[in-house]
């Protein structure tokens, strides 16, 4: 059994119960492999594998609260501090009743490879709570971030560990965790970035993901000598990062045509009016059985759906496997050219295999949807000079390391025989920094 065999069986062998964590694992040792067995006996010597695999350290805690009738309430927080080797830990914090201790390990795993790719000295972390943020009032989310914050803030710190927001954990959210690090550590610092802008926030930082999505999707193209403009776009999720690049997509020319949340999906032919998801997103807080209210020739359909919607692009911006075979089958049977990743791992492994054999380009989350923590690690430099850049500085930067990245994995994948196979370079290319920064380090 080869070395990249014998430790994936030992982990998943090891991590019982978390499959995301083992998808992970899998895609990224699969592509790593002609890396892994020119220098098997050295890897091997030095445990490389074993080392990139298991967290440095994992936080498990209670988080106790009070509801708005008295009832105290317990929840489950945790934090993996992945891999230190090119920086503090950077990771967001997600909110989530699907949060458990596997799908935040894969989240972390990522994360490494992820903040490898931006070209910044960040490291690789994650953490969230089973705490669900829906249908609770502004107090309750309150008294449960700082009950949250009172646990973790023991562990983390501005040269440490800086998470950020993720699914369940906006703005709102990381102001109250932020006013509670302040109030117990006493220190003013970049501990946590997504502030607002009144507190130490980044312009360009809501925008940051879903842009950043864009520009590497646009690089792709420009570089296969096509363009986003004119191009027919469908995007999945009505959060944060699909918003954002619904926006910037349009911004460039492109026609998007469909969004979702958790209970259904809208097609708009016309395309999506933008103003109207984010006044039922951002204000409403609603569901998008609200958008017909706003555009009476859209369609609303309850469940899954918007892989089956002719289209040229594809962009996943929900959550982890919600893009599957049959999906990917629909998308190559419609003439899809391109699935870039806004949500982490929102593809399955069959269904990127089947996308990559057919001819479509495929990019990986790890690379295409890095710029929400590449502004984040700008955010934290902010911080640490005590200034603030203008949107245009920010979103310049941010424009710069998505181009950066696309280059950096087409690179890694020609160097070792994978041209188009944005996987295996995205894969490698991060890889390569991590080994190098953990060997120079020495066992630790």
């Amino acid at each position: 059994m080869s070395y990249v065999d014998d430790v994936l069986a030992r982990v998943i062998e090891k991590n019982p119960s978390e499959p995301e964590f083992h998808q992970a694992v899998t895609e990224v040792f699969e592509t790593i492999r002609p890396l892994i067995e020119a220098n098997e006996e050295e890897f091997k010597k030095q445990a490389v594998l074993e080392r990139i695999t298991e967290p440095e350290r994992m936080i498990k805690f209670r988080v106790p609260w009070v509801d708005d009738n008295g009832q105290v309430q317990v929840n489950m927080g945790i934090r993996v501090q992945f891999n230190s080797a090119i920086g503090p830990y950077k990771g967001g914090l997600r909110f989530h009743p699907s949060v458990n201790q596997g799908i935040i390990k894969f989240l972390g795993f990522e994360q490494v490879f992820k903040n490898s790719l931006t070209g910044l000295p960040i490291g690789g972390g994650k953490g969230g709570s089973d705490f669900d943020p829906k249908g609770k009032s502004d107090r309750e989310i309150m008294a449960f971030c700082q009950s949250f914050m009172t646990e973790l803030c023991k562990h983390i710190g501005a040269d440490t560990d800086v998470p950020a927001g993720d699914i369940g954990v906006g703005g709102r959210e990381i102001g109250y965790l932020f006013g509670q690090y302040k109030r117990i550590k006493g220190l003013y610092e970049g501990v946590l970035t997504g502030k607002g802008l009144t507190y130490g926030g980044s312009l360009a930082r809501t925008e940051a993901t879903g842009y950043g999505l864009v520009y590497f999707t646009e690089e792709m193209l420009k570089c296969h000598n096509d363009d986003i403009a004119g191009k027919t776009v469908v995007v999945s999720g009505a959060g944060n990062v699909a918003i954002y690049a619904i926006e910037k997509c349009q911004q460039l020319g492109a026609k998007v045509v469909t969004c979702s949340d958790s209970t259904g999906w809208v097609y708009d032919p016309e395309g999506i009016d933008l103003a109207a998801l984010k006044e039922i997103k951002e204000v409403k807080r609603a569901r998008l059985t609200e958008y017909k209210k706003y555009r009476p020739n859209s369609e609303y359909h309850e469940g899954r759906g918007v892989w089956s919607v002719k289209c040229d692009i594809a962009l996943p911006c929900a959550t982890q496997n919600e893009l599957f075979l049959e999906d990917a089958k629909q998308l190559v049977a419609n003439g899809c050219i391109a699935v870039c990743e806004g949500a982490n791992m929102p593809t399955t492994l069959d269904a990127t295999k089947y996308l990559q054999e057919n001819g479509v380009w495929f990019a990986p989350g790890k690379a295409s949807n890095a710029g929400g923590v590449a502004t984040s690690a700008l955010e934290m430099s902010q911080n640490s000079e005590r200034l603030s850049w203008t949107f245009e500085e920010v979103d310049n930067k941010l424009k710069n390391i998505m181009v950066n990245i696309y280059h950096n994995i087409d690179d890694a994948a020609k160097r070792y025989n994978k041209e188009g196979d944005y996987v295996t370079g995205a894969n490698i290319a991060g890889f390569e920094k991590v080994l190098n920064a953990m060997l120079a380090q020495g066992v630790c």
